[in-house]
């Protein structure tokens, strides 16, 4: 299996059924966190509102409308890789699966997806606590350490917190 390396503390992998499941979850997961920190980084370069204040803006359509369509959208594209995961057993979109129109379906490649996953994922919870305690995005907050990295750094932000909880 892709990115095992025989690190199970709970004995998550001790039903071969649920392994695969668990196995499809994280290459899931995996890729929308690499999704989302690509995002993130992307929005702040172009000069976009920060990541984690951009469900107050206002789009095209009203929010609870945008939400709705999306909910629609994801719920079917959710559905039918569901769908194509139980019948196939290989990640897919819509009906194509397994889908992978680079052509690089590989074990090699399983392995570094499965590697890039889960630092995105580790990636995307340091965006957010980061969001949390310094209300800054990560280009902004890489600038202003660099900046000043004796006072912008975690303990600088641990003691600023008081003042940042209010914000």
């Amino acid at each position: 299996m892709a990115g095992d390396f025989g690190f199970d503390p709970l004995g998550l992998g001790t039903d071969p059924e649920r392994l695969k499941w668990y196995a499809e979850a994280e290459k899931t997961n995996g890729r929308w966190a690499m999704a989302a920190c690509a995002g993130i980084l992307f929005t702040e370069v172009l000069g976009k509102p920060k990541w984690f204040e951009a469900g107050a803006e206002e789009y095209w359509m009203p929010n609870n409308a945008l939400l709705a369509v999306e909910a629609v959208i994801m719920g079917f594209l959710e559905l039918k890789r569901y769908q194509g995961w139980k019948d196939s057993g290989v990640s897919g979109f819509i009906n194509a699966f397994p889908f992978d129109p680079a052509g690089m379906n590989s074990p090699d490649m399983a392995v570094k997806e499965v590697k890039n996953g889960r630092l995105a994922m580790v990636a995307f919870v340091g965006f957010a606590v980061a969001a949390l305690v310094t209300r800054q995005g990560p280009i902004e907050a890489l600038t202003s350490h660099l900046a000043s990295p004796f006072e912008n750094n975690i303990i600088g932000s641990i003691a600023n917190l008081p003042n940042v909880i209010g914000k």
